[in-house]
């Protein structure tokens, strides 16, 4: 593992915890030799993270759509800044850069981008480990979520332990370098997709 993308936030949000929090994610990955990928932009968590990153050593990769160029939040201090033509783009160029994924407290942006990763990983496009990393629990109603979509059978067990959620770091890294991605199909198992073409016929 060289690289991690982080997902986060364009605003900082209300708790400082979660500032503290994509600082501290910053500097840990400078420090492990781990590059930053990232969405590009100089505000909120984002920028945050990026500068952690920057000032502890580290490389910053910034991916950015030219579209929020044209809206000056671009960070022009990071190692390096793409700048490409969409947001569709940028995804998959982020996909690319990374050897992992992981979600700090964010919105519908963040939301999408993770939540694309894990579909990508469950139709067999990637396999690479995605981790959300939680400030004051921020991720834990999205959790018992994912566990009412198990409960009722839109996703396996499999595929819902797949990925982390947690606040330590450490812990985090070690499971990412160690991940082994679940093998459950998709679809929900044979015998119940025989009984609803049974109640289909």
């Amino acid at each position: 593992m060289k690289s991690l993308c982080v997902y986060c936030g364009s605003n900082a949000g209300n708790d400082p915890a979660y500032a503290s929090l994509a600082s501290t994610l910053g500097t840990q990955l400078a420090e492990n030799g781990l590059t930053l990928v990232y969405g590009g932009g100089n505000v909120g968590l984002m920028g945050i993270v990026a500068d952690a990153a920057m000032q502890a050593g580290g490389d910053v990769i910034g991916v950015i759509p030219e579209q929020l160029m044209q809206w000056e939040v671009a960070h022009k201090g990071v190692t390096r800044l793409e700048v490409v033509d969409s947001m569709h783009t940028r995804k998959a160029r982020m996909f690319e850069l990374a050897d992992g994924f992981v979600a700090l407290p964010g919105g519908f942006g963040t939301l999408d981008e993770m939540f694309e990763m894990l579909t990508w990983r469950q139709l067999g496009l990637g396999n690479k480990p995605c981790a959300f990393l939680d400030g004051n629990g921020f991720w834990n109603p999205l959790m018992a979520m994912l566990d009412t979509m198990v409960r009722e059978r839109f996703l396996h067990p499999e595929q819902r332990d797949d990925l982390w959620q947690g606040h330590d770091i450490g812990a985090m890294l070690a499971w990412m370098r160690g991940y082994v991605p679940a093998r459950a199909d998709k679809w929900l198992d044979e015998k119940r997709r025989s009984q609803l073409k049974s109640e289909s016929a």
